[in-house]
């Protein structure tokens, strides 16, 4: 667990250099040194700090599901018949098997989980639903949101 005070110091330049890796993780570093304002050593310096804090957790290929067959999206209220933490735990680990679910989050709420279920269509997310969601460790009843329109999504 991450307490305030191990926290790393973020300064004007950090803050530079992560919003420009985030729009670009392949930028090289020449280039992003150039529009930090800095020189590439010590921008490579700052990177590599980042890096090791766990600041930039990684690098990855930003995909674009609408381009892969995959436009329909769904958040699914789940709520479980126990939630004692061996449940909880059977739940998680399952969880991360299904790779229709993008995320799942706990919830301090009226339910237990929202997921967000990428699909190919409607038809999709139905057999998703009943045949993984469904089946899912504890699961005891699920409620489905259907988005219409992404008015902003991260990583598209």
């Amino acid at each position: 667990m991450i307490v305030p005070n191990d926290l790393p110091e973020i300064d004007r330049f950090d803050a530079a250099i992560l919003r420009a890796l985030s729009a670009d993780g392949r930028m090289p570093v020449t280039e992003l040194a150039r529009l930090i304002g800095l020189t590439k050593t010590p921008t490579q310096v700052r990177v590599k700090r980042l890096e090791e804090s766990g600041v930039i957790a990684g690098y990855r290929a930003v995909l674009n599901p609408i381009r892969m067959g995959l436009a329909n999206v769904a958040y699914v209220e789940v709520r479980l018949s126990d939630t004692r933490e061996a449940a909880l735990q059977a739940f998680n680990r399952a969880v991360r098997g299904v790779p229709e679910i993008e995320e799942c989050h706990m919830m301090a709420a009226g339910f237990d989980y929202l997921m967000k279920v990428r699909t190919s269509d409607i038809a999709d997310y139905r057999r998703v639903l009943g045949e993984r969601i469904s089946q899912l460790p504890h699961v005891a009843s699920t409620s489905t949101y259907v988005a219409m329109e992404a008015v902003k999504e991260a990583g598209i």
